[in-house]
């Protein structure tokens, strides 16, 4: 019976927001981007997959031995708000490009952008966002799984998007969907994807079909639709936070400009060297690998309790670092690294901590030394961890409320537990911090990013404090 009443409720939204559409659409000046009749305006580019008009249709066709191929407007779009129609054959997957570019000095012109995901797949992140031959996924579902339902497989689905200054919102069937801020491109033209399918054989020849493409320019402000709180935003600004963070009581920790609100975990000011500041990162030297053995770790002034901290790192190749919480600081100052419950951040596939404590638990995004990360533990259809690889920037989230304590990477939540139970204790006794009474335990901490003596970048360091 619960499932019928949300049913019915999704679909009178979803017709609620059509006929939304319907009236701000009169208030708009609609440009038809594809004409019904041929692809007058759009041009191939990267792949060999074909394209062709259909019974007032865009029709593109997967095919084997091609790498994703995009069929892209010749004119270039700002600040927009798209509406268009999608149907995919099973098994495929595709998807839109939004302020995309094919730049020669680009990796040869490969199509890069924004793109407006169409997933057939069980994990279902339709609509949500994929920056396309650049930084992997910024919008994945997870941050919205209510919405993960809208799309209909072998259907019709009806996209609107809006894109509008650094705003980059989406719809699909009426279902508020992603709600992202990010300012990494400004322009861009739109592209139709048929992705790759390698050499499977399988899925050759199906079909994926667009309609009713269309673009509005102007007026735009009193032509958007108000999207709802409950739907996560996700920033992606250098060092800076959004009105709607600073009321939710998000704050910087890192200004990206000074040492201010940091210091050495051993000295009363922050590290003389070891550490600098390079173009808006915070960046730990090469220091061949010695843990703490050039500038030492450094840790927040401040103690936090419950919270939600997020961290942008890129790795170096080989890397090992960490960032630890709960991180009391007259906790081992002897040498190496100071003491408290890590998020692992390593080069999994070439550093050796990969395969060393137990059962990979000193990979990237475990819980260091106790709770290996696992994406398909939370979700079995992500069988692997979502890691943008090395020389790309990443996000690692941690999340306290209590006892209660998640990791996530990407988005995605890899580790959870609770602590102060025994089976907390039983973990920690069977670690290489058995030796530290209470460890774990403590009320709250520092928040303290490692020096492991190799190169790591950070960024975007904040912080939500909760009651």
């Amino acid at each position: 019976m619960k499932n019928s009443i949300k049913l019915i409720l999704q679909t009178f939204v979803a017709v609620i927001f059509l006929m939304s559409c319907k009236t701000q659409s009169d208030k708009g000046s609609w440009k038809q981007l594809f004409n019904g009749d041929n692809l007058n305006g759009w041009t191939v580019l990267n792949g060999t997959a074909e394209y062709k008009v259909e019974n007032g249709e865009i029709v593109g066709t997967s095919k084997t031995g091609t790498p994703n191929t995009f069929l892209v407007t010749e004119n270039n779009y700002g600040d927009f708000i798209l509406e268009y129609e999608m149907k995919m054959d099973e098994g495929l997957n595709s998807g839109v490009q939004i302020r995309s570019n094919s730049l020669p000095d680009y990796q040869n012109g490969r199509v890069h952008g924004y793109q407006v995901e169409c997933d057939d797949s069980d994990r279902a992140w339709s609509a949500g966002i994929y920056d396309e031959g650049r930084r992997g996924w910024l919008y994945p579902l997870e941050y919205n799984k209510s919405a993960k339902s809208a799309f209909k497989k072998g259907q019709w689905n009806n996209y609107r998007v809006e894109a509008i200054g650094n705003s980059i919102r989406t719809w699909l069937n009426g279902v508020p969907v992603a709600n992202l801020v990010d300012d990494k491109t400004a322009e861009g033209f739109i592209g139709l994807q048929a992705h790759s399918i390698g050499n499977n054989t399988a899925h050759a020849g199906k079909e994926i079909r667009w309609k009713d493409v269309r673009i509005m320019s102007e007026n735009l402000d009193e032509n958007r639709i108000e999207m709802p709180e409950e739907v996560a935003e996700v920033s992606y600004l250098t060092n800076k936070l959004t009105q709607r963070e600073q009321e939710e009581g998000w704050k910087l920790l890192w200004d990206g400009k000074t040492t201010k609100g940091w210091r050495g975990v051993k000295l009363e000011n922050f590290p003389e060297k070891g550490w600098h500041i390079e173009d808006s990162k915070l960046v730990v030297e090469n220091a061949d690998g010695a843990e703490s053995g050039n500038g030492g770790d450094i840790i927040t002034i401040e103690r936090y309790k419950n919270f939600i901290l997020e961290v942008d790192f890129k790795l170096t190749e080989g890397a090992n670092s960490g960032i630890k919480y709960f991180v009391q600081g007259n906790i081992n100052q002897g040498e190496g690294s100071a003491i408290g419950c890590e998020f692992q951040l390593l080069d999994d596939k070439n550093h050796p901590d990969a395969k060393l404590g137990v059962l990979r638990n000193r990979t990237l995004g475990s819980l260091y030394d106790l709770i290996p990360a696992d994406g398909s533990y939370f979700d079995p259809n992500l069988q692997v961890k979502l890691f943008n690889g090395i020389g790309s920037w990443n996000r690692a989230r941690v999340e306290v409320r209590g006892n209660k304590v998640s990791h996530f990477l990407n988005g995605i939540k890899v580790v959870e537990y609770e602590r102060n139970t025994q089976m907390w204790q039983a973990l920690v006794d069977y670690s290489k911090y058995q030796q530290w009474e209470n460890f774990g335990d403590f009320e709250d901490g520092h928040i303290l990013l490692q020096d492991h003596g190799n190169e790591v970048q950070f960024r975007n360091i904040k912080i939500r404090p909760l009651d």
